[in-house]
């Protein structure tokens, strides 16, 4: 986990000299979505629509992403009860981790309890680079799950939704080993540029001190 530690480090560190206003990382795995899905007893195979409905809930109401996954993706109710317990844990890294450990949340199911592991030495990584306050640990985060393996991330200015997310990124181990003949672990971030210097721009109208230039 020390390079995931290392991008989210550099990411933060970005943002923050970016001076943009306030930020929050959010933070996922997506071997703790595979567990989700199946200790919530949905099909596997069903794993990337019920994710796409999932990450509508940072814009809209469960009630209204639960009415999708039973009319449009064709879960049951309980299903998404069950889904429900998971999507709405949310919390500061260290409390929800101690949290999913407390109340055995992925008791008995191997991936669930090993990624516990590896997000618990992430965690003293991002602790030790003085960023852990930077991130919110989300259930409900769920991107780009066609080539991501791991850890997934994704950034939102906490003063405006106008802009969505600005950062995003994560663990894709497959990815690279696609075109190559040997698999390639990697990890890794992109920053929205457009979306930056939208919000760098409002900023700048009522800032004085700078003035247009032909460039």
């Amino acid at each position: 986990m020390i390079p995931d530690a290392e991008v989210l480090k550099v990411l933060i560190e970005i943002l923050t000299q970016l001076n943009i206003g306030n930020f929050q990382v959010k933070i996922n795995h997506r071997k703790f979505l595979d567990a989700m899905v199946e200790l919530s007893g949905c099909e596997k195979r069903k794993f990337k629509a019920i994710c796409s409905s999932v990450d509508k809930l940072d814009k809209e109401p469960w009630e209204k992403v639960r009415e999708e996954l039973i009319t449009m993706k064709g879960l049951t109710p309980q299903m998404c009860d069950n889904l429900e317990k998971f999507v709405k844990l949310i919390g500061k890294p260290r409390e929800l981790l101690q949290r999913l450990k407390d109340e055995a949340i992925f008791k008995g199911h191997k991936e669930g309890e090993e990624t516990i592991k590896e997000m618990d030495t992430l965690f003293e990584y991002l602790e030790a680079y003085d960023c852990l306050d930077s991130l919110s640990f989300d259930f409900s985060l769920a991107r780009g799950l066609d080539y991501y393996t791991g850890l997934i991330y994704e950034a939102v200015l906490t003063d405006s939704d106008r802009v969505g997310s600005i950062a995003g990124g994560g663990r894709y181990d497959g990815l690279v080993g696609m075109f190559s003949n040997k698999p390639i672990p990697a990890v890794g971030v992109s920053i929205g540029i457009e979306r930056v210097f939208v919000i760098l721009e409002e900023k700048s109208k009522d800032d004085y001190t700078v003035r247009e230039t032909e460039t």
